[in-house]
């Protein structure tokens, strides 16, 4: 038997134990399936868990009840410093006198000349790994290992010859090669694989392939139905009472104050934005973190302090993001990108709320002039700073024909003034700068949870604690989540100039009752579905700010030229 073991190992030449990490077995899978999945889920340690995900889970947990399956080992936990690897077989059976390794699966099967029964590659290499391990841990021969496919219900055999021994080391090899690299690979050639991917939302492969077909009807029909969910699942839960603590029972989330108590399930959130001096335990703390919640925390008028996130360290992500936004070139590209997505939707906003009105058209033709100019410009420009000259005058021309934009009917409090920001100086700049305030948050929450440096941007400069991508970002999002909403519940009349602000001296606040209204304004915002014109597919406003920076990722990351592209219309 131990020789038998031993020739095993002399095969591929592994004589010694290896120094590197030890290699999931699983990762093996991914890494034959395809080498992007394999990179986030190891290197970048992204891992997330769809329905095909569960429904694995679940046939692992049932089929150890088969009374014609019953293993003699199930579930065994196996390690090898030869090979490298880590992982835990489903069961280990005895038949005809010696171990044989058993895979469940829960799809079909891989069929080859005359319908005959065949393991996919990915499933191949697993199965062998485990047949390995097996033969090292009980220092007998391990010929065989075999795969159950049960929607076909047949099973697949693989023989543990040299071959397949040697397709191991050239997997174990590979997986090491893509591990020592900074950059993902690219995405598959094969489309199919990436239809039922957990991690297609991250990767977004057919955003990318969408870059690179000419053809856009056809190239919108394929991204119709892979990338991100067009909906949130969870929602943000906002804690406006000045006296409110949030404590943990169990599972959910206790929102004390002095009037009531609200309880909500931790499933159900995706962030607690903490506006004021509201209190929260270590145990909610504790149970934000382990179900991926964001905790922020808001002053009373809007501005960020401060936010929690859960995400790992993804060192290797956020090296690459260093290397690439280290580069003139690259930062240069990606402010004119920006500053022409933010220049032209300020100016088609303009336009499209004067079309009907003709003395406010008149009213903002000369502002409108400016904004064009500047467009023609910024493909020129040479530097960072020109191109912040020329948003400087853009915005300018912007703000100032905002006003033409209200109805008559408005009250003369609720109108503006020219911008003013630290600290508002009407009403109308106190609504744009706490609705800023909760944008800033949302795009600082989904930079960390895509595992993105918030401090390390490309257009603004680190001259304040504000973290400068987190700035750069939410550019594109000033126009569509802002400001259209408010000027849009101004003209409604939603908003009553004594009861929803405080007035001290120069000073306009929102009060209590004011920010509940602009948290339900900002929020309905983001449920509100809008086309992408890069993937021509309609998903919420949220999901639209989170697609934006993963494809801001992809500027660096082998894919550039996506970012940037969300206008309206």
């Amino acid at each position: 038997m131990g020789e038998s073991l031993h020739s095993s190992i002399t095969v591929h030449g592994d004589t010694e134990a290896t120094t590197e990490p030890p290699l999931r077995v699983m990762s093996l899978h991914a890494l034959l399936y395809c080498e992007r999945l394999f990179y986030l889920e190891e290197i970048e340690e992204v891992r997330v868990a769809n329905a095909n995900v569960y429904a694995g889970r679940r046939l692992h947990e049932e089929v150890v009840g088969l009374e014609d399956e019953t293993p003699e080992k199930r579930s065994i936990e196996l390690a090898s410093d030869r090979w490298g690897l880590t992982g835990k077989v489903d069961a280990v059976r005895r038949r005809d006198g010696v171990w044989v390794a058993y895979e469940h699966k829960r799809g079909r099967c891989r069929r080859g000349h005359d319908n005959e029964v065949l393991a996919w590659p990915s499933d191949r290499i697993q199965a062998i790994a485990y047949a390995v391990l097996i033969q090292e841990e009980m220092g007998e021969p391990v010929p065989q290992a075999r795969v159950r496919y049960h929607r076909d219900n047949v099973t697949a055999f693989i023989e543990i010859d040299a071959q397949a021994r040697t397709d191991l080391q050239q997997a174990i090899e590979r997986a090491r090669e893509l591990r020592r690299n900074t950059q993902r690979p690219p995405i598959t050639e094969n489309e199919i694989l990436c239809k039922t991917c957990s991690l297609a939302p991250v990767c977004l492969p057919e955003e990318e392939r969408l870059f690179s077909i000419e053809s856009e009807p056809t190239a919108t029909a394929k991204a119709a139905g892979v990338g991100l969910p067009s909906n949130r699942e969870r929602h943000t839960l906002h804690v406006v009472a000045p006296k409110a603590y949030i404590t943990r029972s169990r599972e959910t989330l206790v929102v004390k104050t002095d009037e009531a108590k609200q309880t909500v399930p931790a499933r159900q959130i995706d962030a607690v934005v903490i506006h004021g001096h509201g209190q929260i335990t270590t145990q909610a703390l504790h149970l934000c973190s382990h179900e991926n919640i964001a905790i922020q925390w808001m002053s009373g008028g809007g501005r960020f302090i401060a936010g929690t996130s859960n995400s790992p360290g993804r060192v290797q992500q956020r090296i690459r993001q260093f290397q690439g936004l280290s580069d003139s070139t690259t930062c240069l590209r990606l402010t004119r990108q920006t500053v022409t997505a933010k220049v032209e939707t300020q100016l088609k906003y303009l336009m499209r709320g004067t079309r009907v009105n003709e003395d406010a058209r008149q009213r903002v033709n000369l502002a409108i002039q400016r904004i064009r100019e500047v467009l023609s410009k910024v493909p020129r420009a040479t530097s960072l700073d020109s191109l912040r000259g020329l948003e400087g005058i853009a915005a300018k021309a912007y703000f100032e024909s905002l006003p033409a934009l209200l109805s008559d009917r408005v009250d003369d409090a609720l109108k503006i003034d020219g911008r003013t920001k630290h600290p508002p100086r009407d009403r109308f700049n106190a609504l744009l700068s706490f609705g800023y305030g909760m944008l800033f948050g949302l795009v600082h929450r989904t930079l960390l949870a895509i595992g993105l440096e918030p401090a390390f941007g490309f257009y603004h400069q680190p001259r304040t604690a504000a973290p400068p991508l987190v700035l750069d970002v939410m550019e594109l999002f000033r126009v569509p989540l802002v400001d259209m909403p408010v000027i849009g519940s101004i003209n409604r009349g939603q908003w009553l100039p004594d009861e929803d602000f405080t007035v001290a001296g120069t000073h306009v606040w929102l009060s209590d009752a004011g920010r509940k209204k602009a948290i339900g304004l900002f929020e309905s915002r983001l449920d509100e579905s809008y086309k992408h014109p890069h993937t021509g597919r309609s998903m919420t406003y949220v999901r639209l700010v989170e697609l934006e920076a993963r494809l801001l990722e992809k500027e660096w990351s082998g894919s550039p030229g996506l970012f940037g592209k969300l206008r309206i219309r």
